[in-house]
């Protein structure tokens, strides 16, 4: 069995006393990343927006925490992140092998913009891995490449969406889907000319967003988490965890 756990949506500050609109982002991090580590997990990956004032220092702060995992962990960027400061403390891979599937992460962000883009230069990508690749595959991203049900968020999700799953309906060894961006859980069943496909949101590390709101809205009542996704065949069981902070 492998052990993949998602986090997501630190919105970490140079500032380790910065406070978020429900909390302070960095103590939720190490409080979360405390819990993740009792998991055993095998593999970990962060599903972007690490930074929220977009500084060096911040992405070395994130560093400094996630070291102490006992596994490889890997990140993505979101629409507050800066590139060039990510990759200055830690790579940004494409693929990721985890023996008898593989992992592949895909970069949404659209220079200075809240929403989520592909692009065709990087669906050819996509495409072209899936291709040389049968093995059952979790793919990675951002932005939501579906509707959460909050209006204000799916205006800000993954506006190529529709090109997306168009590719995936060729290639039915894509099994999961996992996305950041919208700050709360989500799990749907997706079927693709018969293939069934799992697409999940994450609790954010940070504040927690409402689901169903039409406006921009801080669910309050919700704690940050972390999803858990054991793979074993080519099946798969998956579950979010939430941290009292």
């Amino acid at each position: 069995m492998m052990r993949l756990v998602q986090i997501t949506d630190a919105h970490l500050h140079a500032d380790k006393d910065a406070r978020s609109r429900a909390g302070i982002p960095w103590r939720q991090f190490q409080q979360v990343l405390e819990a993740v580590i009792a998991e055993r997990p095998d593999v970990v990956v962060l599903t972007g927006d690490v930074s929220q004032d977009e500084t060096a220092a911040s992405y070395a702060l994130a560093c400094q925490a996630l070291a102490g995992l006992p596994c490889p962990w890997f990140w993505i960027p979101g629409n507050h992140d800066q590139l060039e400061f990510m990759r200055a403390e830690h790579p940004i891979l494409e693929e990721v092998d985890l023996e008898q599937w593989r992992l592949l992460l895909l970069n949404t962000r659209v220079e200075g913009q809240p929403y989520g883009e592909l692009g065709s230069e990087q669906l050819s990508s996509l495409a072209a891995r899936l291709e040389g690749d049968d093995r059952p595959t979790v793919i990675a991203m951002h932005h939501p490449p579906v509707n959460v049900g909050a209006v204000w968020m799916d205006a800000i999700g993954l506006h190529d969406r529709n090109a997306f799953w168009q590719l995936l309906s060729a290639y039915p060894q894509v099994k999961i889907i996992l996305f950041g961006h919208a700050h709360q859980a989500y799990a749907q069943q997706h079927t693709i000319d018969g293939e069934m496909i799992g697409v999940y949101g994450c609790p954010a590390i940070v504040d927690q967003f409402m689901p169903g709101a039409e406006d921009f809205m801080i669910d309050e009542a919700s704690r940050p988490g972390y999803r858990i996704i054991d793979m074993h065949g080519d099946a798969w069981h998956t579950w979010v965890e939430r941290v009292e902070v």
